[in-house]
């Protein structure tokens, strides 16, 4: 370069410094993509699937972006990762999860499985598949793992209605040589004992969180990540999902730096929401923008769009009916 012009030297240096700044100033203007939306929830029946749902009490998390970003339409698209987490789920919707979901192959070893609570244990019903249908029933002490799964420790159990527990021990047979779990995704048997992964049990999107505490009482099986939650400080709503920071997408909008919180426009009962509904519990409520362009979006509970819609259609039948007789 020392043998080029003065003047040309000069162009191209004063190039280089150009295209810098233009760098600079693109790289600048990009969208903070890659990097986890914090969330925030209370009071909120999360639906999973059209069967199985959880009662969310308090939440403290992000949403972890598997590629660019989290977006609300495709649940494959992040990881909710739980640091902080009380949740409940019903005996009725562990079932569902373990006949739908769990043991839902062909190959699976377990069918026909029913849960339910026996004081502070878990009784499963079902039928051994793959030793002609026995019909099965367990009792077991429910507890967590020192790696934060679920342990179920069976204390009693029946095959074909008859005691076997016993019978077992006597001949140092344990439930893990009776049903083999090595195809079944999330469940692993451990002499008498059958672990759960709560990562990996439910269906999208992924759950991640390491479990402190778990307890089975009155057809409630309660979970408790990391110390159960801690109050909010930024939203004054009662039952809300509420995400802030990095960017997500729902719809046709990007929103970066994020600010949304979704709320309960009924709160005398749990903010019942549904991921693969969420555009239709949006168009049933309304929206507000802040004055620092967050948006705060009032839903209707899923479990009421079906009322609301059943309503608006008698009045509107009211109203024509109403019109007909003006015009006559």
């Amino acid at each position: 370069m020392r043998y080029l012009p003065a003047c040309l030297q000069r162009c191209l240096t004063f190039t280089g410094l150009l295209l810098a700044l233009v760098s600079l100033q693109f790289a600048q203007a990009q969208p903070e993509t890659g990097h986890p939306v914090g969330a925030e929830m209370r009071n909120v029946n999360y639906h999973f699937t059209d069967t199985i749902g959880v009662h969310i009490l308090q939440l403290n998390g992000k949403l972890v972006p598997k590629k660019e970003m989290p977006i609300f339409d495709d649940k494959q698209s992040f990881i909710l990762e739980i640091d902080a987490a009380t949740i409940a789920m019903s005996t009725d919707d562990l079932t569902h999860v373990l006949n739908e979901y769990v043991f839902a192959g062909k190959d699976a070893p377990l069918k026909e499985l029913t849960v339910s609570t026996e004081g502070n244990q878990l009784k499963i019903k079902g039928k051994l598949a793959h030793n002609g249908d026995i019909p099965f029933e367990t009792v077991s002490e429910i507890q967590t793992t020192s790696d934060g799964k679920i342990r179920l420790h069976s204390k009693h159990v029946k095959a074909a209605h008859l005691p076997v527990k016993g019978l077992m021990d006597l001949f140092g047979v344990k439930v893990a040589d009776l049903i083999n779990t090595k195809k079944v995704k999330g469940v692993t048997a451990e002499k008498d004992d059958i672990i759960l992964d709560p990562e990996q049990i439910f269906p999208p999107p992924q759950i991640r969180g390491k479990l402190a505490s778990i307890k089975a009482e009155n057809g409630q099986v309660v979970q408790v990540f990391g110390n159960g939650g801690t109050p909010t400080h930024f939203v004054s709503a009662r039952n809300f999902m509420a995400y802030r920071g990095a960017t997500l997408r729902f719809g046709k909008l990007t929103m970066h730096d994020t600010d949304l919180v979704l709320i309960d426009s009924d709160p005398r009962d749990p903010f019942d929401f549904f991921l693969d509904h969420y555009l239709q519990q949006l168009t049933a409520g309304y929206t507000k923008t802040t004055p620092q362009f967050g948006l705060r979006v009032y839903m209707v509970d899923f479990d009421k769009l079906h009322t609301r819609t059943q309503q608006a259609k008698t009045t509107n039948q009211k109203s024509q009916v109403s019109s007909a007789k003006v015009t006559r």
